[in-house]
């Protein structure tokens, strides 16, 4: 539990349980509770200030995402990553996408195509510096952006609130020699093929862009292999 800080604070004006859920799903998905990190109910709720009715009813909605294992009687631990959970989202995530790129491009929208450029160039400069927390964030705004100009917020939420397993895949991903210096070519192609209203090449860079996680699946196994279910 020393992975988890202790300065966040509950919001007295808000529902305990979803803060808790939050604050414990960012810290799952960020890799700062690794896989195998015991989660004792007791424990949380003296650090969260709370009630354990809270905190067991969000450890019961993250064992619904994969994200944590629950045993009766002997406690709780953070989940090791969930291969077939990541297939699942990255197949929900490439069918919403590669549907959203073509739709973006058809607009031919140059105003996007500049901001979706401007984050990219946020993320060169976020990987410059070294801030990897930062460059997800920003990778993240660049796809989000997308969903938020096709009129599809809902699907975002939905996409994410899926995806945790994938998440921690491609973090782990991100680690690897080049990926990060790559997603930036990617992104900026693809602000390219909307700016040039090539919907065929928008999809393109989709596909491209989001096959590379799994298709390293054998050397992230390599590396970590403590992370990822047998």
């Amino acid at each position: 539990m020393l992975e988890l800080a202790a300065a966040f604070v509950i919001d007295r004006s808000q529902g305990a349980a979803r803060q808790v859920y939050e604050h414990l799903r960012a810290a799952i998905v960020t890799l700062a509770l690794r896989p195998g990190t015991d989660l004792d109910r007791n424990e949380l709720a003296r650090r969260y200030g709370v009630s354990v009715t809270p905190v067991r009813d969000a450890l019961l909605k993250l064992e619904e995402e994969g994200l944590v294992d629950i045993f009766p009687q002997h406690g709780t631990r953070v989940s090791a990553v969930d291969i077939d959970s990541a297939r699942h989202a990255h197949f929900l995530r490439l069918a919403l996408e590669l549907e959203i790129a073509r739709t973006l491009a058809r607009r031919r929208d140059q105003d996007l195509a500049q901001t979706l450029l401007s984050l990219v160039a946020r993320q060169r400069q976020c990987l410059e510096r070294g801030d990897v927390e930062a460059f997800i964030h920003a990778d993240q705004a660049f796809h989000e952006r997308m969903f938020a100009a096709a009129r599809t917020p809902d699907l975002w939420r939905l996409m994410r609130g899926s995806s945790g397993n994938m998440d921690r895949l491609r973090r782990l991903h991100m680690q690897l020699n080049g990926k990060a210096e790559s997603v930036l070519g990617e992104h900026a192609d693809l602000a390219d093929a909307i700016a040039a209203g090539d919907a065929d090449r928008a999809e393109a860079c989709v596909r491209h862009h989001l096959s590379g996680t799994l298709s390293r699946l054998i050397a992230l196994r390599e590396q970590y292999p403590e992370f990822l279910a047998s």
